[in-house]
């Protein structure tokens, strides 16, 4: 392996990745992905799908997502350029971290990576102008399972590192559902711990 570190977190399942990267005045270069590298590692998962966005200012807030049922996503996200906090939730009923949140620092200079299971809620705040995010996925997008929970949600009492009453936020993010309301309206189901 050698090429790839790997950390686990605070939260049950979730890895944070980082790659070997060689730079010199030029610049650097990393293998970002290596299923070689992650399965040596113990990360075995089939990625179907990239996904690619970009957000252009600082303070842009994305989230929190998931995909319900049999449509939900593993998700391995990375920065290429600009800096974000990205925050998952555990929303797998019957894990010893249900309902509990961690964020990370992902940016263009650490290269960090976040390997996010399936039950997870996902978001992210960018912390700089002109941030480009990737993430690989495990399943296809389904819009008819796409689902979210309120970035403010008081149970969660998420610590985002901004000012909430500056962020810029989509319609449908502005509108989600707290996560009590959620859970009461739609059953979440996620496959297994």
């Amino acid at each position: 392996m050698g090429q790839l570190k790997i950390e686990t977190t605070d939260l049950q399942d979730v890895k944070l990745l980082t790659p070997q990267v060689f730079g010199d005045q030029r610049g650097f270069f990393t293998e970002a992905y290596s299923q070689r590298d992650f399965q040596a590692g113990g990360i075995n998962y089939n990625f179907v799908q990239d996904n690619h966005s970009w957000s252009s200012k600082k303070g842009i807030l994305r989230g929190l997502h998931f995909q319900n049922g049999q449509a939900a996503q593993t998700k391995l996200v990375r920065v290429v350029s600009g800096m974000i906090w990205d925050v998952i939730v555990d929303l797998r009923d019957g894990s010893p971290t249900y309902l509990k949140w961690q964020g990370y620092l992902l940016s263009e200079i650490n290269h960090r990576q976040l390997l996010i299971p399936k039950g997870f809620a996902h978001g992210f705040v960018t912390l700089t102008d002109n941030v480009n995010f990737l993430y690989k996925c495990d399943n296809y997008y389904d819009a008819q399972a796409d689902a979210g929970i309120s970035y403010r949600d008081e149970q969660l009492n998420i610590e985002w590192p901004v000012d909430l009453k500056q962020v810029i936020v989509s319609t449908k993010d502005a509108h989600q559902p707290s996560l009590s309301e959620f859970l009461e309206n739609n059953p979440f189901v996620y496959g297994e711990i």
